[in-house]
């Protein structure tokens, strides 16, 4: 279980991963030591997954950002695990959700610019067995970028 220290620290890491044990102890109130401890055992226990870096996709020449909705024709478990092994291959496929309600799947992509995006969606995804449609959304903006989670 979390107690309100676990929160915090949890809070403060969400902030920036790159905080030291000797810096976290100070946010906390606590000793250098016990902060790194707690950090390890939230690490253990599956609370904290991964530590990443957020990149600039501008800056990486990924001009375009959208979502893609599938639609799948048919809900075979054989073609759902395909298209799923099928979407963890593809780079420009940055997250994947299954969905309820009318799309199956909703799909974040990046893409260097529309002619890459119109391969990934007429060389990739429709051609795939189990897909029936897609609809693509284009991002015009990104007004929130991912933000930490709730603590």
């Amino acid at each position: 279980m979390l107690d309100a220290m676990d929160t915090r620290l949890l809070s403060a890491l969400q902030k920036d991963a790159h905080l030291t044990a000797h810096q976290l102890g100070e946010m906390l109130s606590l000793s250098a030591s016990q902060a790194g401890r707690r950090r390890q055992r939230l690490e253990a226990e599956g609370y904290i997954t991964g530590y990443s870096a957020r990149l600039d996709p501008l800056k990486l020449g990924l001009q375009i950002q959208g979502f893609i909705q599938v639609h799948l024709g048919t809900h075979d478990p054989r073609h759902s695990s395909s298209f799923a092994r099928m979407i963890n291959t593809r780079p420009e496929i940055s997250s994947a959700w299954t969905m309820t309600g009318e799309a199956d799947y909703l799909l974040h992509f990046h893409c260097s610019d529309l002619s890459a995006l119109n391969r990934l969606l007429h060389e990739v995804i429709l051609p795939h067995p189990a897909v029936a449609r897609v609809q693509s959304q284009i991002v015009m903006e990104q007004l929130k970028r991912d933000a930490p989670l709730p603590t």
